[in-house]
Formats: C-alpha cells, structure tokens, sequence
C-alpha cells in the first residue's frame, strides 16, 4: 500500500513539474511598452510661482511614433486638483494631439502631481509630471514686485463693459445730466 501511495504521489509531482515547463518552453509574446508607441514634448512642466485661486493649464504634445493608429483610452490625475481632457480621437501614425491638463491652485502649497495616460493595448500606463508653487495673494504680489512685474490686475466681472469706439455711423448717447438739489 506504501509503493502504491508513493507512486501516486511522485506521479502528480512530476505532471506538475512538467506542466510548469511547458509554461516556461513557450515563447514570450514581447509586450509592447508605451514609449515604443508614442512620444511627448516633455514629461515635466514646471508653472513655477502662480497666484491662489487663478486657475492653469499646460498643453503636453504626444506624438504618434508607430505605424498603427494610437488610441488613448483614459487620462487621469494623481488628485481632484488636476484634470486632464480625454483625448476621444486616435492618434494617426506620425501625428500629434495635445493632451491639455488643468490645474485649479485653489490651495496655497506647492505643486507635484502626476498625470496617467492609458494607451489601448499597452498594460502600462505612460506619465507625465506638473509642478510650481501656489502663492496667497499677498505673497504672489510681493514676488512679482520683487522679480520687477506688476501683477495684472484682476477682472471684475461686475465692472460696467467700456463703450465701444465711436463711428460715423454710430450715434453718441450721453448720460443726462444730474442735477445736485443741495
């Protein structure tokens, strides 16, 4: 009953052994990485100093580099405060596209984030890097008198619109005139 027991036992050793290096004996398919498919203008942008609460965005540029259509399934960020847009159309074979990212700067700190993009076909996914530095209003205003800039003003959206130039063919109105009844 042990040789038996014995035998069974050193048979199913052996199919498994033998099932592993078949595996093994196979030919690898080599997987396809994404640097081989497309190409970006840079893989780190730097906003440097930018002021709270001022939104910006960076347009990265990826270029086709393979003889097959591109298709882009999915861009994504490292956290809410960057958004990529999603690329819908595939990359021709030596054309570009431009994968625009947006940052929000509603926080006052500095800037390091990771934006993912999603090649159809390809396990990895290829990133690329934002950063700078959010300043509070105050700070940003004193960096920029320091480095000799005026800062822009900001747009006030409530502010009356200016009037348009005068033509000949437009006419002048005037306001009336307010009379002080002091």
């Amino acid at each position: 009953m042990k040789k038996i027991l014995f035998l069974a036992t050193a048979f199913a050793c052996t199919l498994a052994v033998k099932a592993q290096n078949d595996d093994a004996a196979k030919p690898a398919v080599p997987q396809q990485k994404v640097d081989d498919v497309i190409k970006m203008n840079v893989e780190t942008h730097d906003f440097g100093k930018i002021k709270q609460g001022v939104p910006v965005t960076y347009d990265f540029v990826i270029k086709n580099i393979s003889d097959k259509p591109v298709v882009v399934e999915n861009t994504w960020a490292s956290c809410g405060c960057t958004t990529p847009e999603k690329i819908t159309e595939p990359i021709l074979p030596g054309k570009t596209t431009k994968l625009k990212v947006a940052y929000n700067a509603a926080a006052v700190a500095p800037i390091s984030k990771d934006v993912f993009i999603k090649i159809a076909g390809i396990d990895a996914a290829k990133s690329v890097h934002i950063s700078g530095e959010v300043l509070s209003t105050e700070a940003y205003e004193t960096y920029m008198k320091e480095k000799g800039e005026v800062p822009a003003p900001v747009k006030n959206e409530a502010a009356p619109a200016k009037p348009a130039a005068k033509n000949a063919s437009t006419p002048s109105i005037s306001p009336a005139p307010v009379k002080n009844n002091k």
